[in-house]
């Protein structure tokens, strides 16, 4: 049922202004709501033709956006921008800090501000108290050149002498509600004098001041604080204004690629699930240039709609701190990665230490909880050195109505993390490409925190070899689009220029900037592209060169994919305490974007085939071992899985039936996401990477038997042989060193591959216990969190083994092994024969039994090497 609604009037100057509060907790305003009848929404035209010069069916959108995304503020934004445009030029032009400030006073918004009495009888004193020195004067200066003085706070605002409608009707609706807060004040008997009393926060003035120092300073490339509200501005002018006239021979706008765009049309691929032999050699290729690839996690994000909490403290948390299936989602990354480590030293029996980038921000702490989960996982055995973080700056926040910022109070601006695009320039700025270049780097494999199955089989092995073996600057590992789902797409960008020339490369339009092209989504239709163009997944390769010659380039350009997507409410609560939801965005940037940068250039227009000679490439498979996010929280009674934890978990095990099935091993097949939208999962199987990571690995250590519908199959091993297991109930193998052991190196404790692995050996084996109790209400089947009556739990400490052979093990069993022992489980006279033995001195390093690794035409063969007889 929805929220009762009580919906209020308060008059003030002249003008109404609607106030309406739900349950009593929320106060939302609107002071245009009777003032402005509502926009008309205009269709987005979209037409396709049978053929094309590129020879296949094409697709042609317009880039003209459609008419309607915010309505039309109310003042002239040709005079704002325009003045700020001039003052932009008139900044850049100067060679110092004074020239600057001679530029910024000169502006007629800073005259008429710092000449008020106010300003000269109270705030003046109040900036004289704090001792700014010139260069915060200035950042002061440029946030009211830029027309957002109502930042510094409501009794320092300068709307009043905002000329026309707009000012006025801000300027009333603030003062009507002070007027409101007040009455509400008094009538709790609170002392006016008190209330009124103006008290300067120096905290939020400091954070303000950092704030427009990060604007200022990393946005130079656009014109610092400046830049940033004319972009704004322009892209708000642009949703707002734009025509819709269309020709689509020649389309005459120009949108963020930076030129004429032509044709948009839908890209070959290379599909990995079809051409199953170039798909092993390409992640051999990743296999082999391994020492040759870094790591890019962007983890910036404030991941609002996951609404992740501390359970303790109240504290939100970013999304890298989800703990999903035993352990956060930033382990479960480093986890992945270490699963290729391992398998590159089982090839080539060298030690291969990946660097690690990561860039954080500000929002719900971000960096400081990243920082102490690596800190507290002795960073994941990799030593600090291979980890470097660099913190994205805040940007603030904008109304969708007339791009204003938004404030929470006196010099509290709402601020969110500019967006993932912003790695490049950041990276760059952070001396991140040098350190890449000082570990002998060539590429880096990027992927975002939130999608849990990224690296499935040979999905990121493959796209990095590719990368790298055919000397591609930028490749996306892509999939079939789920309808409606907020992802972009995967395009091939032709366009033409006067010149004669031509350029083609493959780009990706994000799901917000549909409407700005025209593109229909949602359901199946004439003029859906859901079946023509690939998702875009942000799963990335990367030539490192050519992002940092992109990111370190003084123009717009090192910030790809500018947009201002002002769909969204941005909720915040002021300084009163009132929660506010107000539409509005923030200029944002887009990583993949960075494609738009690396296109080829023909003297002619190309056929058939162009793909092959681009720079730019997408390798394709099925969507389940590409991209399945844990990014939003599911709601109580949402049929819907999508892009929640549980449907990320249904994927996972969709993956294991496909990787298991064709091991001789039967079991139940997962049926779609509604079938368990109020039951939870039909069965349980979490297998370490390590097994593999590629499928055609770790299908040789698993054959035949049988796994039953309700059971639960945990491996925590790489060292692992089932053959003929048959399972109903709980089987959980954890290893406590499952890819090596940890050494003591300069100080610091380094996990060593291959050294001393746990192991575990499991021959005709009949598994029956009670397991997970399915009816259990404290199930969160996602966070591997579940309520058992009974299971067969194997512990291995350090290098210990466990053996299981031609045994029936029935009921609830626990199984401690210690570090330096084998322990071996058969059939006895009377139940069970357990025999726990030292393991030889000689095998202690290597163990009594390994699997050897063999590159053998173009795959990895295995061979069960066993050195103790018996073993």
């Amino acid at each position: 049922m929805a929220p009762a609604t009580t919906t209020s009037l308060l008059h003030h100057n002249g003008i109404y202004f609607t106030f309406s509060a739900r349950d009593s907790h929320t106060l939302f305003f609107n002071p245009h709501k009777a003032l402005r009848p509502p926009n008309k929404l205009p269709l987005s035209s979209l037409s396709s033709v049978p053929s094309s010069p590129l020879g296949r069916r094409r697709t042609l959108v317009s880039t003209v956006p459609v008419e309607y995304v915010p309505p039309a503020p109310d003042f002239e934004f040709s005079k704002e921008l325009a003045r700020l445009r001039t003052l932009r030029s008139k900044i850049s032009a100067c060679k110092n800090l004074r020239d600057k400030i001679r530029v910024v006073e000169s502006d007629s918004k800073v005259k008429r501000y710092f000449r008020r009495d106010h300003y000269k009888n109270g705030f003046a004193m109040v900036l004289e108290s704090f001792n700014l020195d010139e260069y915060e004067l200035f950042l002061l200066k440029c946030i009211v050149a830029a027309g957002q003085e109502h930042v510094l706070g409501s009794g320092y605002d300068a709307d009043s002498d905002v000329d026309g409608e707009f000012g006025s009707a801000r300027g009333s609706l603030k003062a009507a509600l002070y007027t409101l807060v007040e009455m509400i004040e008094k009538w709790d008997g609170i002392d006016d004098r008190q209330i009124n009393e103006k008290k300067v926060d120096s905290e939020a003035l400091r954070s303000l001041l950092k704030t427009l120092r990060d604007v200022e300073e990393f946005y130079d490339c656009i014109g610092g604080i400046i830049g940033y509200q004319l972009m704004v501005l322009e892209l708000l002018s642009e949703s707002a204004h734009a025509e819709k006239n269309v020709n689509f021979q020649h389309i005459n706008n120009s949108n963020s690629i930076g030129c004429q765009l032509l044709e948009i049309h839908p890209p070959n691929v290379l599909d990995l699930s079809q051409d199953t032999e170039y798909a092993a050699q390409a992640a051999l290729w990743g296999v082999e240039g391994l020492p040759h690839l870094a790591e890019i996690y962007p983890l910036g994000g404030s991941a609002d709609r996951l609404g992740l909490v501390d359970s303790v403290t109240g504290e939100c948390l970013p999304a890298a701190m989800l703990p999903y299936c035993g352990r956060t989602l930033l382990e479960g990354l480093i986890r992945d990665l270490q699963a290729r480590e391992f398998l590159y030293y089982k090839l080539y029996g060298e030690q291969c230490i990946t660097p690690v980038a990561i860039m954080t921000s500000s929002a719900k702490n971000n960096h400081e909880h990243i920082t102490l989960l690596c800190e507290r996982s002795k960073w994941f055995g990799r030593g600090r050195s291979s980890f470097q973080l660099f913190e994205q700056p805040l940007v603030p926040a904008v109304s969708a109505e007339d791009g204003q910022w938004l404030a929470k109070g006196q010099f509290s601006p709402v601020c969110k993390p500019g967006g993932h695009g912003v790695i490049w320039k950041l990276a760059y700025d952070n001396g991140i490409f040098q350190w890449f270049r000082d570990h002998k780097r060539k590429g880096a494999t990027v992927r975002q925190v939130s999608n849990v199955v990224a690296a499935t089989d040979v999905t990121l092995l493959a796209l990095a070899g590719i990368g790298l073996h055919e000397g591609k600057k930028l490749g996306f590992a892509s999939c079939k689009r789920n309808f409606g789902a907020t992802e972009g797409i995967n395009v091939l960008v032709e366009k033409g220029k006067p010149d004669g020339t031509w350029t083609y490369g493959v780009s990706c339009i994000e799901y917000t900037e549909f409407d700005k092209f025209g593109i229909a989504d949602g359901s199946l239709s004439s003029n859906s592209l859901q079946t023509e163009f690939p998702a875009n997944t942000n799963i990335l390769y990367l030539d490192l060169n050519a992002a940092e010659l992109i990111g370190s380039s003084k123009d717009e350009s090192s910030l790809p994919g500018m947009v201002l997507n002002v769909k969204k409410t941005i909720n915040f609560i002021d300084h009163f305490g009132i929660q506010h939801g107000v539409p509005g965005g923030r200029l944002e940037c887009t990583m993949q974007n960075i494609a738009d940068n690396l296109t080829n250039s023909f003297p002619s227009r190309c056929f058939e085939g162009v793909e092959e000679k681009l720079d730019t490439f997408i390798v394709y498979d099925h969507r389940r071992k590409v991209t399945s996010s844990a990014k939003k929280k599911r709601k109580p009674a949402d049929m819907s899985l999508h892009q929640t934890p549980d449907g990320a978990l249904l994927d996972i095990i969709r993956n294991a039936y496909d990787l298991l099935s064709c091991c001789d091993i039967k079991l139940p097949e997962i049926e779609t996401n509604d079938k368990y939208a109020n039951s939870g999962p039909p069965y349980l199987i979490l297998l370490h990477p390590a097994l593999g990571p590629l499928w055609e690995v770790t299908r040789q250590k698993f054959h035949g038997g049988s796994i039953s519908n309700g059971s639960e199959l945990q491996i925590e091993a790489s060292e692992f042989l089932w053959r003929n297991i048959e399972l109903d109930g709980s089987l959980i193998v954890v290893a406590e060193n499952v890819m090596g052991s940890h050494i003591d190196k300069n100080h610091e404790s380094i996990l060593q591959y291959g050294y001393r692995c746990a192991r575990c050996k499991l021959e005709n084996v009949k598994i029956w216990n009670k397991g997970i109790d399915w009816s259990s209400d404290k199930n969160l089947y996602w966070k591997h969190d579940v309520e058992r009556f009974e299971s067969l739990k194997v512990i291995l400490h350090g290098n210990a083994e466990f053996e299981a052979v031609d045994v029936n093990i029935e009921g609830n069993h626990l199984f401690q092994v210690p570090d330096g022992y084998k322990m071996r489980v058969t059939s006895g006279t009377s139940g069970l024969s357990i025999h726990l033995n030292p393991i030889k001195k000689e095998f202690m390093d290597c163990g009594s039994w390994f699997w050897k690794y063999m590159l053998n035409d173009g795959h990895i063969q295995l061979e069960l090497v066993e050195l103790e007889e018996g073993s």
